[in-house]
């Protein structure tokens, strides 16, 4: 069967219809802002410390003194030392059902070891995702939670042993939220992945708050049209 790529799946949780149009035009670049944004999530240790005039000139979703502070209380997590030293960075994983970009592996310490864990295998690895976005008040987006999980499977997959959780990272943010493989979780991500496979016409409209953000408004047959397309 087809691999799906991990970002179908977000587009199909998303919205089945958008991803019809992304894989008509074939269009799956990001855009340059969005990239800058990423790349922040390779200069945690740089930043954390940096000074005003740094973080101005930064695509930052957070004003300089409200980044630091996101920043000071992630690196008094566990995690921040492999988050800022992982790995794997930007690696390809292929698993069974989808495959496409990890940003980072994170492997465990001696120290995360557990009386549950494997004796042989140690704790498993986590997998992050990095969103340019801003993050939801608690938690993380049901589309990058599918996502998430996508990630965590095929690195199972790869690995051959359970992947329990995952991380999104929202490094414009300064914050980095974790993604549990819980039988709701696991069960979106299934839903997605169907949704992502029967494609083969355009799906229905939805016709509700997503539609104001998407860049398909114009042609997709909506009533929030944009004003471009109003205007012919």
């Amino acid at each position: 069967m087809t691999l799906v790529p991990f970002s179908d799946l977000a587009r199909a949780a998303y919205c089945p219809r958008q991803l019809y149009y992304v894989r008509r035009d074939d269009e799956r670049s990001v855009p340059p802002t969005a990239r800058e944004r990423i790349d922040l999530a390779f200069r945690y240790d740089e930043l954390v410390d940096a000074p005003d005039r740094t973080l101005r000139r930064l695509p930052l979703h957070r004003s300089p003194a409200s980044y630091r502070r996101n920043l000071d209380r992630l690196r008094e997590r566990d995690l921040y030392g492999r988050l800022v030293d992982p790995a794997t960075e930007r690696g390809f994983l292929s698993g069974k059902d989808c495959h496409g970009t990890v940003h980072k592996v994170l492997e465990p310490r001696e120290s995360d070891e557990s009386p549950g864990d494997d004796e042989e295998a140690g704790p498993p690895p986590v997998p992050t995702l990095v969103s340019s976005g801003e993050p939801p008040e608690n938690g993380v987006w049901e589309p990058q939670a599918a996502r998430a999980v996508g990630i965590a499977k095929a690195l199972a997959w790869e690995r051959e042993r359970e992947v329990e959780r995952a991380l999104v990272e929202y490094p414009a943010v300064g914050v980095v939220r974790e993604v549990r493989l819980t039988t709701r979780k696991k069960a979106a991500y299934r839903e997605a992945l169907r949704a992502a496979r029967s494609i083969d016409g355009p799906p229905p409209r939805v016709d509700d708050d997503r539609c104001a953000p998407c860049d398909y408004r114009g042609e997709c047959g909506t009533r929030r049209r944009s004003v471009r397309s109003l205007l012919g």
